[in-house]
């Protein structure tokens, strides 16, 4: 029998145990070398899908349009995450950050080789450039930071909006609430302005006008937030 599922107001699939699962599925068909969700042979994608749908189903008509793309995010996040892990833990343990000193230091669920040939390749130039450009830029640039939630949980902010509205939250209308001054209609920051308004350029262009829009476009947002390394930070 199939675990029902359903897609949260965030872009995301509960229950969580769903999530590890797709952990999982991805960790266990690793075909090479690979550091990106996106050097993924489609037809992985496609493979991991279909096994991923044998276990659970979405059962909200409502989730149906935005299943997929939820999913293929999903699966993006949580294999970069598992890299960065395994990259932090070895970087710990060898007390370097030279990937050439991590040969030995591969997540048990990556093939030995692959990890080599990955720690060479994070050895080369262009690699360790764009590293150091990410940190300068992330240093530069602290107001991507910046919301207005604090230790309110998305979720209890959700709860708010839905007894405000008497109907369950959009993911925009959520981000307005944690990213815009109370009592105003500024948002907290430039960034947020910017990332909000090219969202919403995006999705227009991608839906024409009267055609069903997933609530939330993961992709799209990504896009507009700067890439994924900063879409959950804007989340």
């Amino acid at each position: 029998s199939c675990t029902k599922l359903m897609c949260n107001c965030r872009g995301k699939i509960d229950p969580g145990s769903a999530s590890r699962y797709i952990m999982l599925l991805v960790h266990a068909h690793v075909q090479g070398p690979v550091d990106s969700w996106k050097e993924f042979p489609q037809s992985v994608w496609e493979l991991l899908f279909d096994m991923f749908t044998r276990r659970y189903v979405f059962t909200r008509p409502e989730d149906l349009p935005r299943a997929r793309v939820v999913w293929e995010s999903t699966a993006q996040t949580n294999f970069r995450k598992s890299m960065w892990e395994a990259q932090d833990k070895a970087t710990k343990t060898t007390s370097s950050r030279d990937p050439t000193a991590w040969l030995d230091y591969g997540p048990v669920w990556l093939k030995r080789d692959y990890w080599e040939s990955l720690c060479h390749h994070w050895a080369t130039g262009p690699w360790q450039e764009r590293s150091q450009a990410a940190k300068r830029n992330r240093a530069a640039h602290p107001e991507k930071n910046v919301h207005t939630s604090g230790s309110v949980s998305y979720a209890t902010h959700s709860q708010k909006l839905r007894h405000e509205l008497e109907r369950g939250p959009t993911f925009r209308e959520l981000f307005d609430r944690t990213h815009k001054q109370k009592g105003t209609n500024e948002y907290v920051s430039e960034s947020a302005c910017t990332i909000a308004e090219a969202y919403d350029r995006t999705m227009a262009d991608r839906y024409a006008e009267g055609t069903p829009q997933p609530d939330l476009d993961p992709e799209a947002w990504g896009d507009a937030a700067g890439g994924p390394r900063y879409m959950s930070i804007f989340l």
